[in-house]
């Protein structure tokens, strides 16, 4: 079975979505923009923990920053669809090549006597 090529940005993907309190961040991101406050407040972390949380986001390139609005001081974070759409691919590849091997190993079992 060929290996599918991996990419240091997938790896950084992967790596961020492991931990379930950032997964839950993500889902929450996907809803609407929110501060860091209302991320904190509505996945009950401490302001402390979920600023590691977005600063692993951020690194990961899943979120980014964004300062608009009517107070430039106030950073929104929002999601980013390039990571996203690079793991979504990388599994459909993924499972394409899984369904070819069952395939295979199905046509070669059924020729058995």
């Amino acid at each position: 079975m060929a290996a599918l090529p991996a990419s240091a940005s997938l790896d950084r993907t992967l790596a961020a979505l492991a931990d379930p309190s950032r997964r839950q961040v993500v889902d929450l991101l996907s809803q609407r923009p929110m501060r860091a406050g209302e991320l904190a407040q509505a996945a009950g972390l401490s302001p402390q923990a979920m600023s590691r949380h977005l600063r692993v986001l951020r690194s990961s390139e899943l979120i980014e920053e964004s300062h608009e609005g009517v107070d430039a001081r106030v950073r929104l974070y929002v999601l980013r669809a390039a990571p996203m759409t690079e793991l979504k691919a990388w599994l459909e590849a993924t499972e394409h090549l899984w369904s070819s091997q069952l395939l295979a190993f199905k046509a070669h079992v059924e020729r058995q006597p």
